[in-house]
């Protein structure tokens, strides 16, 4: 039994990374969490994952949890048990157009703590990330945010629209694309240019972004043609004319662009979050899950004996981190290596390496088995050289059964399982959909998951238009074992080599 608060939390207008460090920390610790329609459903990852979740859609013009029901869920959560912290996750900032302040209100009338978050309103963020800024020196100094969504049939109206229309440089209108036709009509009745520039930007801050622009003459009817839809963000003012000089977001190599990462969930966001950083929406399609192998008692029986290995070699960041949990279960560290040299194929394994206190005696320019082990035979290994390899329960032979061709004494000791992932319906409707431009593959297993979860879909349409992207030769042959048309293959075997072989292809395809 703890003691009820509530926190009222600004997501942001989107992307994630706009979310304040306070309105994560506050979600991370929450009991219960109420989002709604336009919280970016990744903030979810940052919460408990104890935590309840409850979804209160708040998604314009359609049948949702109305104002009040959401208040009594908000009084009834946090004084459930006796108390419990909540996070009311809203889209943009609480206090803008986000009804906190009747949430905020209905806490105070029931005597419930409450904290309000501010977040970064999609009213200057959305015009900033499509190259608009909303007060310019020599523009304008003045601007004002107005709801767009008032009914148009009333008698009466909250705004001023006399004075609004001239009183400031630049209008943001708050979901307001359902009432186009009107907001413009009364700006120019009241006195504004049909001239003035307008813009219209849609998903504003993430990879869906879409910008409209034209004038309060024309854009109502340029909105109807181009059937562009909430939720969007209006704004008028001669401030719009700087977005040819200023559009950076739309111009990002992969804007527009949709991936999927196959990969493992934890080992997904280094991936994710490279695509992210070029404008990419990412679909994250978890194949493979990483688990313990099914007995410890030979990977123990390798750390309490380390000190009759000349080399321990690392072949991926999964396979270092398990081990040296393992040496951290067994009161073991860093000095059990002080007899033996490292290897660590790929950057990735041997910075994981170096976290652990660990620098690589050996990281091979190619991150193949054929290429490491001509650098081990540059370094001496031959006869009665003794080498301990912890690596994933199914793996290739190579490397070990070369060694021991060369004389070397070769121990190979499970430390993990990559078992069948159980991927995401969303994506599966999005590959159904043909809505996938590239799907990436990191691992042999990634692959062969990959054909396994999406048996029985209709993908074909995604399989034959998307970009197959492969991380090396042994997962591209793979893929085409299984049928697949490999479009792009990294250079470099790593996550930055194939991030940059998809952008090089994506780029090369567009000046066609």
């Amino acid at each position: 039994m703890g003691a009820p608060i509530v926190y009222l939390i600004g997501a942001g207008p989107g992307d994630p990374g706009l979310m304040t460090v306070k309105g994560l920390e506050c979600l991370a610790k929450a009991e219960v969490v109420v989002y709604d329609y336009l919280a970016n459903p990744r903030f979810l990852s940052a919460a408990d994952p104890d935590a309840e979740l409850i979804y209160v859609g708040k998604k314009g013009f359609s049948t949702h949890v109305t104002q009040d029901e959401i208040n009594a869920i908000l009084v009834e959560k946090a004084l459930e048990d006796g108390g419990k912290i909540v996070a009311r996750l809203k889209g943009g900032d609480p206090f803008i157009f986000g009804r906190g302040g009747e949430e905020a209100l209905a806490l105070y009338d029931n005597d419930i703590p409450f904290e309000v978050v501010p977040g970064i309103s999609s009213g200057y963020a959305a015009p900033a990330y499509a190259g608009i800024p909303v007060t310019h020196r020599g523009i304008t100094t003045d601007m004002a945010f107005v709801t767009g969504h008032e009914d148009p049939t009333k008698e009466t109206t909250d705004v001023n629209w006399e004075h609004l229309a001239t009183a400031v440089g630049t209008i943001c209108f708050f979901m307001g694309i359902k009432n186009l036709p009107v907001i413009t009509e009364r700006l120019i009745t009241f006195g504004r240019s049909p001239e003035t520039p307008v813009a219209l930007v849609r998903w504003g801050t993430t990879p869906r972004q879409e910008t409209l622009t034209g004038t309060l003459a024309d854009i109502a009817e340029k909105a109807a043609a181009a059937k562009f839809k909430a939720p969007a963000i209006t704004i008028v003012g001669e401030v719009v004319n700087l977005r040819e000089q200023l559009a950076w977001f739309e111009n990002k190599p992969l804007f527009g662009k949709t991936a999927i990462v196959t990969r493992s969930r934890a080992q997904a966001s280094d991936l994710s979050e490279r695509f992210v950083e070029l404008g990419a929406e990412v679909l994250e399609f978890p194949t493979i899950k990483i688990t313990d192998p099914e007995e410890w008692g030979p990977v123990d029986e390798a750390i309490g004996n380390l000190a009759v290995y000349d080399w321990v070699v690392f072949t991926s960041v999964n396979g270092v981190d398990q081990f040296f949990d393992r040496m951290e279960e067994m009161d073991a560290d860093a000095r059990q290596f002080a007899g033996c040299r490292v290897a660590a194929i790929g950057p990735a394994t041997a910075a994981r390496c170096m976290s652990h206190g660990i620098r690589p005696d050996y990281v091979p320019d190619e991150y193949v088995a054929e290429g490491v082990l001509e650098g081990f035979g540059e370094r001496g290994v031959g006869e009665g050289t003794r080498f301990l390899i912890p690596r994933a329960a199914e793996a290739r032979e190579v490397l070990p059964d070369t060694l021991r061709e060369r004389g070397a004494v070769v121990d190979v000791v499970t430390v993990y399982r990559t078992v069948l992932g159980a991927g995401e319906q969303s994506v599966l409707t999005r590959l159904a959909e043909g809505t996938v431009d590239v799907i990436t593959f990191t691992s042999s297993s990634t692959v062969k998951n990959f054909m396994k979860l999406t048996e029985g879909t209709d993908i074909a349409a995604t399989m034959d238009s998307a970009l197959i992207a492969s991380i090396g030769p042994i997962t591209s042959d793979t893929a085409r074992d299984l049928g697949l048309t490999v479009g792009v293959e990294a250079e470099e075997y790593t996550i930055p080599g194939l991030v940059d072989a998809v952008v090089a292809n994506i780029a090369a395809s567009g000046a066609e």
